[in-house]
């Protein structure tokens, strides 16, 4: 069972291949019941990451915990608690979404109602299409619904939305609102900022192997990158930049001086992907995403 401090416990987690290290002294917690996003670009080592915790990969070093199991040494049992979307799993049988899900709930001793994942997923008009003639983002919709199909009380998602169109991932983001009120625990990488930042209590950013930031959505990059900036040209097409915690009293100034509401005036708020990006820009010596295996 989880304990009631963790359901993920991460200790300086280490991977190399060789010379190379994709994964250099990780280390996080999740608790039970939260959604966890894991943030980087390609290459920066999350899938290694994740696959690490899913019992995929073995590690080079440190200490990795799941629902109170190394992952290395989880049965079955283990396996039946957790819920997995990898980035792609090739799934191309010549049964329908229907068949496929029926059969997969007959895994689990308490599964979902194989309709109603069928609809959070949006394949209802392909519930009786063979998976084969499906589209590439319908069939990831089916490996999402497979994830969730068991009720798995810790949830890895590596990209699920690849391939939805918006008002799908909108839909998508609703069953994972559900699953988290339901006590669900979830751990998700995405390159979608605004959807780390609509579904995610906390975050954690990885670049080059190394975790660079880790906190609240609201936390990340630290207070002085939320800072607004006030931005615009002056008479003579001069673009003039100011940061401040006071953003209307810099319009104010600015167009009072200028006599009128001056050209390209704009006030700024940084979002998580405007912090993010930051983050990760500032790693000195970040290694591009083909040297760093993922």
């Amino acid at each position: 069972m989880t304990t009631n401090e963790t359901a993920v416990r991460v200790r300086e987690l280490r991977k190399q291949y060789g010379q190379k290290t994709a994964v250099d002294g990780v280390s996080f917690d999740i608790s039970p019941g939260e959604t966890f996003a894991l943030l980087g670009p390609n290459g920066a080592g999350k899938s290694t990451t994740i696959e690490i915790l899913e019992g995929y990969r073995s590690r080079t070093g440190g200490e990795v915990s799941v629902l109170g199991i190394d992952p290395a040494k989880g049965g079955l049992g283990w396996k039946a608690r957790l819920g997995i979307v990898l980035q792609t799993t090739g799934e191309t049988g010549l049964v329908t979404v229907a068949e496929q899900l029926k059969h997969f709930a007959g895994f689990y001793p308490n599964p979902r109602d194989v309709d109603e994942v069928i609809a959070a997923v949006g394949l209802e008009a392909q519930a009786k299409t063979r998976i084969a003639k499906l589209s590439g983002g319908q069939q990831r919709r089916v490996d999402v619904a497979l994830g969730i199909i068991g009720r798995p009380e810790l949830l890895f998602l590596d990209e699920p939305t690849t391939g939805f169109d918006p008002e799908a991932r909108r839909r998508f983001w609703e069953v994972i609102r559900g699953l988290k009120a339901e006590g669900t625990t979830i751990l998700l990488t995405t390159h979608y900022l605004d959807e780390a930042a609509q579904l995610a209590d906390r975050a954690g950013v990885i670049a080059a192997g190394r975790l660079v930031d880790l906190g609240g959505i609201d936390e990340i990059g630290g207070a002085a990158a939320r800072v607004p900036l006030v931005r615009w040209r002056d008479a003579g097409g001069v673009l003039h930049e100011e940061r401040t915690h006071e953003p209307g009293r810099v319009v104010a100034a600015v167009v009072a001086s200028s006599g009128g509401e001056p050209d390209g005036l704009e006030v700024i708020r940084p979002s998580l992907e405007d912090i993010y990006l930051q983050l990760v820009r500032s790693v000195e010596g970040a290694a591009e995403p083909e040297e760093v295996l993922a």
